[in-house]
């Protein structure tokens, strides 16, 4: 087992290290306990097409905050953290294709820009953990595999696209169990969207993810699908998208908010 080095941080400490360039690797298993959150940032005139996407497709965008236009400071989920700096990494696509990845977004800010941070399926890995059901990817030390799927998400203005999964490998009788405890956390993606056969979703091989990094399945184990905050992502590519950023897949915004502070709602 690999675990990661901030496991004991808090979500402030997390994004001091991020801010000041000292950590730019993925944040599974980092400031356990603190809710981990994705990031969608586009323009003000995108930017209610985008909250209606949203609100039509809340299992892979469940929203926890969004920003005043021009405002980089997510108020309500960590005040006087930054959004443009406070992430491991950032990806920004224009025209509907990945442009570049940086570390800070300072230079490419802009006064229209409103950004969304959005729950993210990390939180509940400390429950799962704590119950004694494997997270594949911390033990192994990896990013967790994610893949594009056949699964198109309701399209909203002028956004539509597939939807993105996460996958942990488990036996049936532990993803019977991590369904339960992810039902009590619906802002951090809840319950699964598929357990076993990944071609179903149209996923062809599961050792080769779109984003992330493969890991083990076991003989005794199935794989076990949850949506995936990188839908943005693919929907940006497929809706092409004059500009818009958002985390590199993996490298989380880290809250202020405790998980239990998502529980049940």
């Amino acid at each position: 087992m690999n675990p990661n080095p901030l496991r004991n941080s808090t979500g402030r400490e997390v994004r001091h290290l991020c801010r000041t360039g000292a950590w730019t690797r993925p944040t599974p298993g980092a400031a356990l306990g603190f809710v981990q959150a994705n990031l969608v940032v586009v323009p003000q005139d995108w930017a209610f097409d985008f909250l209606l996407f949203c609100q039509r497709n809340p299992k892979p965008c469940p929203l926890l905050d969004v920003t005043d236009p021009g405002d980089p400071q997510p108020r309500q989920v960590a005040p006087g953290a930054d959004l443009r700096t406070d992430l491991p990494k950032y990806r920004v696509y224009r025209d509907g294709q990945l442009s570049e990845t940086r570390t800070d977004l300072c230079d490419l800010w802009r006064d229209d820009l409103v950004a969304f941070v959005i729950g993210c399926s990390f939180t509940f890995e400390n429950a799962l953990l704590s119950a004694g059901i494997p997270v594949r990817h911390i033990e192994e030390g990896k990013n967790v595999p994610m893949y594009r799927t056949q699964r198109l998400c309701q399209p909203a203005g002028r956004f539509s696209g597939p939807m993105v999964v996460s996958m942990r490998p488990m036996t049936p009788e532990q993803a019977i169990r991590a369904t339960a405890i992810c039902a009590r956390f619906p802002r951090a993606h809840g319950t699964p969207i598929h357990l076993g056969a990944s071609q179903t979703l149209g996923i062809a091989d599961l050792n080769q993810p779109d984003y992330g990094d493969a890991v083990t399945i076991g003989a005794d184990e199935i794989p076990v699908f949850w949506a995936c905050g990188v839908t943005p992502q693919a929907v940006a590519v497929a809706s092409k998208v004059p500009f818009l950023v958002t985390h590199e897949p993996g490298h989380m915004f880290l809250t202020d908010l405790r998980d239990s502070d998502l529980e049940g709602e």
